[in-house]
């Protein structure tokens, strides 16, 4: 793990993989420290932003013991019965392409996919956007060779070991199983998002 300077008020701290990023926030949402002000996750990294209440210093020795002590199996927002439930229509556009990459029907596609509680490891890409954790890796597909122009907001995807709903309509290269009609991002909902970092996620299919 390395942390490093990220302006006047900020630390960036470089993980080793995915694991080890999500148990780093678990930790320090679970025992936030004194002055932080945000913690944001990504894929390899956890950017944490402070206050005029702590010092640089003092903060990377709390992050050098998070990283030090078991992190809680659950963060404040995986607590038993915190799970968002999103309705999908399996109808999208690559569902029969994943079949014939993963080697498995369609209809066993989407039990798989909805067999599973996930957890948003981090958001990013666009606002609302959730890359999700936990899915069968029967369902591991890569990215398509060329990204569409504009996938319909509320399309529900595949690319490699992530799930993800698009909160708008915009170009993208995942692969597209489903639909639904949840509100990933809404400006007059507080929060705004739907899904953030450790929030936990299943799937339940309904009729197109």
């Amino acid at each position: 793990m390395w942390i490093r300077p990220a302006g006047p008020r900020g630390v960036l701290v470089e993980c080793d993989d995915l694991a080890q990023v999500m148990a780093l926030h678990r930790a320090l949402a679970a025992d936030r420290p004194v002055g932080v002000v945000d913690l944001v996750p990504a894929a390899r990294t956890v950017l944490v932003t402070f206050d005029e209440t702590t010092t640089r210093g003092r903060l990377e020795a709390h992050l050098r013991q998070a990283v030090d002590r078991p992190s809680p199996p659950d963060g404040p927002a995986t607590r038993p019965g915190d799970v968002v439930e999103i309705d999908v229509a399996y109808d999208g556009a690559d569902l029969e392409e994943v079949a014939a990459q993963t080697g498995l029907t369609t209809a066993e596609v989407v039990r798989r996919h909805t067999d599973r509680t996930y957890v948003v490891a981090f958001c990013g890409f666009s606002p609302g956007f959730g890359y999700l954790v936990g899915a069968d890796p029967a369902l591991t597909v890569p990215r398509r060779a060329s990204p569409r122009p504009r996938v319909p907001a509320g399309s529900v995807a595949l690319a490699g070991e992530f799930t993800g709903v698009y909160p708008r309509s915009g170009p993208g290269g995942w692969q597209l199983i489903g639909h639904t009609t949840a509100r990933l991002w809404d400006l007059d909902r507080e929060p705004p998002a739907l899904l953030a970092p450790g929030t936990r996620v299943r799937f339940a299919r309904v009729a197109p």
